[in-house]
């Protein structure tokens, strides 16, 4: 018997959902025998049904929760009341998200576009938590049950780019054994995160454009066009406005990513979450070094919940990883690296250089503190290597991207050490 295929639009209302129902039914009260095809036939159809319900459900939620808020405009809701009206969206965290304000309006912003298909551009400093916010807008869409595929752009060579993006065909180029899928491909029906998207060369970027205005891809070594339905989320740390003027970046491309563009706010401003990030962080570390979650001694937890952080949350994932590595039990300041520990010595022997903000607060005056001696301990670095950043990321042990983000916040030129004995 020819089992009816009724895949068709997404039910945009129960009364078309009752309707497939009521098919679905039919087709099964007068089958008298099904092969193995139309059984698949009807699974498959059944999961349709069920996708179409969860899209209404969720609509539902977030239309009514959009009333909610369409009345509240007139008062001013504290950052809790902001994160229980996001809760009461059924609007999934994926991590831990602390009640700054300006945290706060970025998930708001989350939440609105997350039901759509419009293509999301994520801002913000490196390790602020850019690919966490991507799957917080995935999960809270009509793709949540859909792949997330993350495709880091700064880490493909421009050769394989196009290869790694859209696939290839057996003998396209040396080395293709075989048809293989591209990222778009695989995230058909999903999300597809691009990461570092100010790394895409300019013959990247056009071709990047291309699939966001057709929909369609092309495998290397191959003439057909392929459709793939995939939602296109990009993130950065650069600025990208500045590298369009400067012709770095495709104006066309900025904006065809940018429909919805938001910014996460860096740790220092987030202040809030540091003793939940620490709290978390220590269990992660306990669980994956096998060992009992370290203890702190007061100056240590002062000290990390005023610290500045220029490599953000993954900064501080990695000092507790550190500390609690080190430490036998109890972490203490001298288990720090040394970069960072060098200024809180220096910040302990502080008399000898009054501060000029005495009536500051005590986390004010120990940020000043450690931010100069930080400064003088890269420049005194760098001197002795004569500019050369490299050397000095070996020298110190410390990662050479975190080192341009020190020397960057401290408006530190690397060329002006280079003719310096």
């Amino acid at each position: 018997m020819k089992i009816l295929d009724i895949e068709t639009e997404p039910a945009s209302t129960y009364g078309g959902l009752l309707e497939k129902i009521e098919i679905l039914r039919s087709t099964l009260r007068w089958a008298t025998q099904l092969d193995a095809s139309e059984i698949q036939n009807l699974l498959r159809q059944c999961n349709d049904l069920r996708d179409d319900v969860v899209v209404l459900s969720r609509k539902e939620r977030f239309e009514e929760s959009a009333d909610v808020e369409l009345k509240e405009t007139a008062t001013v809701r504290s950052p809790q009341q902001r994160r229980k009206a996001l809760l009461d969206r059924s609007f999934i965290f994926e991590g831990i998200f602390g009640e700054s304000p300006k945290l706060l309006e970025t998930l708001e912003i989350a939440a609105k576009v997350a039901p759509t298909d419009l293509p999301v551009l994520i801002g913000g400093e490196s390790g602020t938590g850019k690919e966490l916010l991507a799957k917080v807008v995935h999960a809270n869409g009509n793709r949540a049950g859909k792949p997330f595929i993350s495709v880091n752009c700064g880490a493909i060579p421009a050769d394989l780019l196009e290869s790694e993006l859209f696939g290839h065909v057996k003998g396209a180029f040396t080395g293709a054994a075989g048809d293989r899928k591209g990222k778009f491909e695989i995230a058909h029906h999903g999300t597809i995160f691009l990461d570092e998207i100010g790394e895409l060369p300019l013959p990247g970027q056009v071709k990047l454009l291309r699939v966001l205005q057709s929909q369609e891809i092309q495998r290397v070594g191959s003439d057909a066009l392929l459709h793939v339905d995939t939602r296109v989320i990009a993130a950065t740390n650069r600025d990208l406005r500045q590298m369009v003027q400067e012709g770095r970046f495709r104006e066309d491309l900025f904006y065809r990513l940018g429909v919805i563009d938001v910014t996460l706010p860096p740790l220092r401003e987030r202040s809030d979450e540091i003793p939940l990030l620490l709290e978390y962080f220590c269990g992660e570390a306990a669980e994956k070094l096998h060992r009992q979650p370290m203890l702190m001694t007061p100056h240590l937890y002062d000290f990390l919940m005023n610290y500045t952080y220029p490599g953000n949350i993954r900064e501080l994932r990695n000092i507790v990883f550190r500390l609690s590595c080190l430490a036998d039990g109890t972490a203490d300041l001298n288990h720090l690296p040394e970069a960072i520990r060098l200024g809180v010595a220096t910040e302990t022997n502080a008399t000898a250089e009054p501060t000029a903000c005495l009536s500051s607060s005590l986390s004010d005056a120990k940020k000043i503190a450690t931010d100069k001696a930080e400064k003088r301990y890269l420049e005194d670095k760098l001197r002795g290597v004569r500019g050369n950043v490299a050397e000095l990321a070996r020298q110190i042990d410390m990662n050479r991207s975190y080192l341009q983000i020190l020397l960057k916040k401290h408006g530190i030129r690397s060329k002006d050490f280079r003719s310096k004995k």
